[in-house]
């Protein structure tokens, strides 16, 4: 009997173990100086500004942006407003715009590649923290190069204690979903 509860004791530890960390696995911050960073679509608030510091840093001399080429807000294109926006940063001339077509992060890969017309070396990638692995991994299996990965924070949308709000639970839930759909079928197509 004692043995019994002992191993369902060291279960459920395991358990609970395995999914308090199960949010803090799909963050990767690892920045590495690069050739170009390239801002995946998406949030705009914090993903672009963790990309200008780490440009202002050094950690690449060029910054691509991706922007959703259909999308808009009232009249404006997301493309004009960005456009908009990047000529009036002290960093223009090392920010470019890229369109994107795609509505997932396999079909943004290719929208990079042709902005990045051939370039091949270092690049930085830069994203939400919690969607970092997941593109990551992404960007390796779609178009191979040399990536590393910066994850831009926001404790409004993702925390590694996701049980503590509801939007972090939400929001871990739906990438793990995402991670596992791209690791057990999409990235075998």
């Amino acid at each position: 009997m004692k043995l019994k509860l002992l191993i369902l004791f060291a279960a459920a530890s395991s358990l609970i173990l395995t999914f308090a960390g199960c949010a803090r696995f799909l963050v990767l911050n690892d920045p590495h100086k690069s050739d170009v960073m390239v801002i995946l679509a998406g949030e705009t608030d914090r993903r672009l500004t963790r990309g200008l510091q780490l440009l202002d840093q050094g950690y690449a001399p060029r910054l691509i942006l991706d922007v959703p080429a259909e999308a808009k807000i009232y009249q404006w294109s997301l493309t004009d407003l960005a456009r908009k926006y990047v000529e009036g940063l002290p960093e223009s001339a090392s920010v470019e715009i890229c369109p994107i077509l795609g509505k997932s992060t396999r079909t943004e890969v290719q929208d990079v590649s042709r902005c990045l017309h051939g370039m091949r070396g270092k690049i930085l990638l830069v994203t939400s923290d919690y969607h970092t692995r997941r593109a990551l991994s992404i960007f390796r299996r779609v178009a191979p190069a040399d990536y590393s990965v910066a994850a831009a924070f926001d404790d409004r949308e993702f925390g590694a204690r996701w049980w503590q709000h509801r939007q972090w639970a939400k929001t871990t839930v739906e990438e793990w979903a995402k991670f596992l759909w791209w690791e057990l079928v999409e990235r075998w197509r």
